[in-house]
């Protein structure tokens, strides 16, 4: 090897590089360098040999190789495949000592040089070991070194002279293999300083010192914030620093003492374990607990940050267990002990040793075993507490099966037979139990719980005392198993539900008033079974009037109406074989479900029996209904269960449904349908209740609604119920259900408008109009301004402008000149002018319109003059001067009563909107947000929950609060101004979140919210808001319309991304919007009125068929199953998303006692005809 390789180069031309002969080498490297003196190099030969002659010859060292490739183009020759096999054999014992140096890592003292040589040292040691060792050592350590391992470093030689210089005798043929020296024979050095090495000795300096440990430090990352360390760290509280001897001011500076800490050694001979406190450790060694100590220990305690977070959960736990100790009555106590589980489950265990906190693991079972010993302790403490008995049933979901539970719920309702919350939750439960869920079972249940609570109320049972709010429970659960049959599929049973409800309530004969339930119930039977027309049937009396003439002697037998023929409207069933078979069966199936809703009755006229019926499941026993009669006293209620079948038939009216049961009903898309709301916003009527799918629709969510309203059947049967109601009231009561018969009639036309179906609005057009004018002519009727607004109103959605304007004059002109005070006046007068706004193009030259002259003539209280072209501008003064006066009024105004408080209400919404029109037309937008604003201020001051009440005590008619429709007002007039000219969106997004944070469960408001966020390129603010309105309420509408945002987002880039206009940057990236929306629902559906909410689960599991997920479409729809197993909606979209699977999907229906009107085997008869 060369003493100098950078110059190997050097050698001259004519000479080979290498020789055969080790002369001719030796020729080659030194005697051509000019810097070879030759008595040196004779004199440490000399040397040399003489220790030589001491030590017998060893083998010399060969570096080991790793690699086996050779670089350049060089001879091989005997010599280099002897030592190539030689390396071959050596790199065994070469790893090996690596290794061996892991485990046992070297003196940290030793420095960079000696590291490096070492392996070479032990390497030639290792390989001469034997009897002469202690010979060698004898002599000289660096002169063996230097001998054995054939390397002269300065640093080893005794004798340093400027002339120190190496003999290499052996050649090293490695250097022609690789390209570099073997790293082990280069020193390491690192270089300090900027400038050239030599040139400025200042700033230079090479240090030896760079040890391993160090570099391993160095390649050592960051921990995240993710890691077990940190992890650990974020879950515990922080570090409180207080001085406990120090007066509690929060103002005042908490010194923080520097405390040198204690000599271990006298608290270690005490205290070898480490658990006593300060004040014991004191005790023990003899000494006395002294004041001054004591704020040092406690400061010295606090300080430790292990110990503090220990301290304060076992802190925490002492005051738990004190509190039940002492106030085991107590349940919020019991309940916030259980709900602390989890915080403490966060945190390492402050009982577990070092060790042990090291292997814990955080064990949700742990959890939830923890928590049941807890509520097991607090039920034998309170054993007639139902919450805790719930809550542990909640608990035990998680490890019992469903038999095990269901005994459980069993005991519990025995125990507590009169609490009609614990039925509702139990028949939930029941309900949405795949594994035992059959429709007959949870029907004999719902029957069962209306029985046991009516032996409750009438006092029968004389174990438990009536709870209040049983009958309001009662007509809940009563209307929640009409839903569930209808969810099923059984309609016919749950319209004859109804039927024999009202007849049972509304036409009780006198005799039998004043039995219990059941007795009435057996006096009930024989009229049901008697065939006599029941409610919506033609001629139908009721029991009351068939009880006297039985008394009498019997009915005389009426000759039916020959003129009044009904037309057959059966269609041929299969319009085309060539469909594949799914599809044909979803079609029968969906005409069957609409036309065949109604309970089949034999005939008498035409001579029919109960054999004559195709399908026997369209008869319904008196078995299956009886159990669930029961009686309702309160006038309220007896009108929430009219209002209740009216909504169920698809009348939209007042009414609302119970909040227990609201969501588990909901199974309709069409909640956010807003085409006419998003066109006309100011006079969009909204009918209240969107999402509840009417009896006989059964539509597919990618189908949507097959018809508008009811085939000729259903209609007949809706007006025969109107006439038997008409009946029955008088006054305000009958006024109200005109209004929601028309109401009916002009939702079906706004349906026409949606579908842009002109040949179908114009038949339903010439429909509603002879009902408007019929009921327009009846005597009660006639001054009832509301209905002569709804009629106006059908005129002009059918586009007869002219014709609504002459019936708005006739009825401004007929009415009592009551102006202001009056509050149908009021409500027509503010419609009559949104209408007139709405036609406006803009809003310069408003002050002349006709919408001025509507708003200005309310106020003067005059009789009303028809519009003629012009208004004074005195007259318009007057009015606004009027406007304000009167809102002051009513807003210092006290109502007296409930009544009263609801009309009021009512009043003031409509007198707020006609004076911010008026101002907003007259002076501008601005002065009408400010007539919203100072209406809301005063509303909100005593609090929304007066307002709320009204309605709530019974789920009656529950009116949106006055606060609800000022803002709604407001909203609608902000939108319908930006519709027409320029104005920022902020005022508009502020007044929505305000209102919806309050009432989150308006549908209304979320659809607006939904409408104006569509456009906007950032979706972040919407994102926080739907997030931080999700976390604060229970409703389900802010997570329903949260996902619909998102998805109207995902379809707004997927079009712009798929536009045929060339090359397209989008502008809206897509950034995981997929992901989003399916986070949404996975949350969603884990809440608790998410998770057995059917819309919910059709919204996801469309939304993955439509990414063409199909396998996991196929396990979400069995995981839909699981949590509600009633939802016949349900399986029609599995038919539909998984056509494969029809007979699967049949079979599975068949087991669950859903009704399947066409069974397979009569679908392959059809095809075969």
């Amino acid at each position: 090897m060369a003493l100098f390789p950078a110059f190997a180069s050097a050698a001259e031309p004519g000479e080979p590089p290498t020789g055969s002969s080790e002369g001719s080498r030796k020729e080659l490297d030194w005697l051509s360098n000019p810097s070879f003196s030759t008595e040196d190099a004779l004199l440490l030969h000399q040397r040399t040999t003489e220790v030589a002659n001491l030590i017998p010859e060893k083998s010399p060292l060969i570096r080991t190789t790793s690699r086996s490739e050779l670089s350049g183009e060089s001879d091989t020759d005997e010599s280099l495949k002897q030592s190539s096999k030689k390396r071959k054999k050596k790199k065994k014992k070469h790893h090996h000592y690596k290794k061996t140096k892991k485990k046992t890592k070297g003196d940290s003292s030793s420095s960079e040089s000696d590291l490096d040589t070492k392996p070479i040292k032990d390497k030639a040691s290792r390989s001469g070991r034997n009897n002469e060792k202690e010979a060698a050592a004898n002599l000289d350590k660096k002169t063996s070194n230097l001998t054995s391992n054939r390397f002269v470093w300065l640093d080893d030689i005794q004798a340093f002279t400027a002339e120190t210089f190496r003999i290499d005798k052996k050649p090293d043929p490695a250097n022609w293999a690789y390209k570099s020296l073997y790293r082990g024979d280069i020193a390491r050095y690192k270089r300090r300083g900027e400038s050239c090495l030599g040139i400025d000795a200042k700033k230079q300096c090479i240090t030896w010192d760079s040890s391993g440990s160090k570099r391993k430090q160095l390649q050592r990352r960051p921990e995240r914030y993710f890691t077990k360390n940190n992890v650990k760290m974020l879950n515990t509280d922080g570090i409180p620093v207080c001085n406990k001897s120090s007066p509690s001011d929060p103002t005042a500076f908490i010194p923080v003492f520097q405390i040198e800490a204690d000599d271990p050694s006298d608290t270690t001979e005490v205290n070898p374990l480490g658990i006593y406190d300060p004040s014991t450790t004191v005790w023990l060694q003899g000494g006395c607990k002294s004041a001054d100590h004591e704020p040092v220990n406690t400061q010295q305690t606090i300080q430790e940050p292990g110990m503090n977070v220990n301290s304060i959960l076992m802190t925490k736990v002492e005051e738990h267990n004190k509190k039940v100790r002492e106030n085991p009555r107590d349940i919020n106590a019991w309940m916030e002990f259980v709900s602390f589980q989890d915080e403490l489950m966060r945190g390492p265990s402050p009982y577990a040793s070092k060790g042990e906190q090291e292997v814990r693991r955080k064990s949700l079972k742990l959890i939830l075993e923890k928590k049941l010993a807890i509520l097991e302790r607090a039920i034998e403490s309170n054993p007639s507490n139902v919450d805790l008995k719930l809550a542990r049933l909640k608990l035990c979901t998680e490890f019992w099966e469903p038999p095990a539970l269901i005994k459980e719920w069993q005991k519990l309702i025995f125990l507590h037979p009169n609490n009609p919350e614990l039925w509702k939750k139990y028949l939930l439960f029941c309900q949405s139990q795949f594994t035992t869920f059959s429709v007959s079972k949870i029907n004999s249940l719902y029957g069962k719980c209306l029985t046991t609570l009516a032996a409750v109320q009438d006092g029968s049972m004389v174990s438990h005392p009536l709870l209040p709010g049983t009958e309001e429970a009662m007509l809940a659960i009563f209307i929640q198993q009409c839903h569930f049959l209808r969810q099923a599929g059984h309609s016919e049973k749950a319209v004859s539900l109804f039927q024999a409800l009202i007849d049972f309530t509304f036409f009780k004969p006198d005799s039998v008033k004043d039995l219990p339930t059941r007795g009435q119930v057996e006096f009930f039977e024989p009229f049901w079974d008697s065939g006599e027309p029941r409610i919506g049937e033609k001629g139908a009396r009721g029991w009351k009037a068939w009880m006297h003439q039985q008394e009498k002697g019997g009915w005389i037998a009426l000759k039916p109406d020959d003129d009044d023929e009904e037309e057959i409207d059966e269609d041929q069933e299969i319009k085309d074989k060539t469909l594949p078979k799914w599809h044909i069966w979803l079609d029968i199936e969906y005409s069957r479900e609409a036309r065949h809703w109604l309970p089949w009755r034999p005939d008498k006229t035409k001579k029919e029996t109960e054999e004559d019926c195709e399908d026997p499941e369209r008869q319904v026993l008196f078995d299956d209904l009886g159990p669930s009669l029961i009686q309702l006293s309160n006038p309220d209620l007896q009108h929430q269960l009219l209002y209740s079948f009216l909504q169920f038939l698809g009348v939209p009216c007042t009414s609302k449904l119970f909040p227990s049961n609201l969501y588990i009903a909901m199974d309709e898309n069409n909640i956010f349908d807003s085409v006419l709301s998003d066109e006309k916003p100011l006079s969009s009527l909204d009918f209240p209740l969107c999402g509840l799918n009417s009896i006989g629709h059964m539509d597919t969510m990618l189908r949507g609604r097959h018809h508008i309203g009811h085939y000729k059947e259903g209609e007949e049967f809706i007006k025969n119920v109107f006439h038997v109601l008409f009946l029955l009231f008088s006054g305000k009561e009958k006024s109200n259900l005109s209004i929601c018969w028309l109401q009916y009639e002009i939702s079906k036309v706004v349906q026409c408008l949606q579908a842009k179906n002109k040949k179908k609005l114009k038949a339903q057009g010439r429909k509603s109009k002879k009902l408007a004018k019929n009921l327009l002519k009846a005597p009660d009727n006639r001054n009832h301004l509301s209905l002569w607004k709804l009629y106006a109103y059908l005129e002009w959605l059918l586009g007869n402008i002219d014709d609504a304007r002459k019936v708005f004059d006739t009825a401004l002109c007929t009415a009592e000149t009551g102006g202001l005070k009056s509050p149908q006046l009021c409500s027509l007068s503010l419609l009559y002018a949104q209408l007139e706004v709405e036609l406006l193009e803009s809003i310069e030259g408003a002050v002349m319109s006709r919408a001025v002259h509507i708003l200005t003539k309310l106020a003067e209280s005059g009789p009303y003059v028809p519009y003629s072209g012009q208004v004074l501008s005195v007259n318009v003064l007057k009015a606004r001067k009027t406007y304000e006066h009167a809102l002051q009024d009513y807003l210092s105004k006290t109502p007296v009563s409930d009544q009263d408080q609801v009309s009021d209400a009512n009043h003031l919404v409509n007198l707020v909107g006609c004076y911010a029109l008026f101002q907003y037309l007259t002076v501008g937008i601005d002065a009408a947000v400010l007539i919203y604003a100072q209406t809301s201020e005063k509303l909100e001051a005593p609090g929304p929950q007066t307002c709320e009440n009204t309605g709530e005590n019974f789920g009656i008619q529950n009116f949106p609060t006055a606060l609800e429709a000022v803002t709604l007002l407001h909203t609608n007039l902000l939108r319908f101004h930006m519709k027409i000219s320029v104005y920022p969106l902020n005022p508009l997004r502020e007044a929505l979140t305000e209102a919806l944070k309050r009432y989150p469960s308006n549908q209304s408001l979320w659809r607006s919210y939904i409408h104006i966020q569509r456009k906007s390129h950032s979706a972040s603010k919407a994102r926080r808001f739907f997030d931080g309105v999700t976390r604060s309420t229970n409703s389900l509408e802010p997570w329903l319309f949260a996902i619909q945002a998102e998805q109207m987002r995902k379809k707004l880039t997927e079009n712009v991304q798929r536009a045929n206009a060339g090359e397209i940057h989008s502008t809206i990236p897509e950034t995981g919007l997929t992901n989003r929306i399916v986070a949404l629902f996975e949350h969603a559906v884990q809440t608790e009125n998410g998770t057995h909410c059917p819309l919910l689960w059709r919204m996801y599991l469309n939304f993955l068929a439509s990414q063409g997920k199909k396998e996991k479409s196929k396990g979400l729809f069995y995981k839909a199953l699981q949590n509600c197993p009633w939802a016949k909606v349900l399986y029609m979209d599995a038919v539909e998303y998984f056509p494969d699977h029809l007979q699967e999907t049949l079979d599975l229906m068949t087991e669950k006692e859903l009704r399947v009107r066409v069974p397979m085997e009569e679908l392959d008869l059809l095809l075969e005809v």
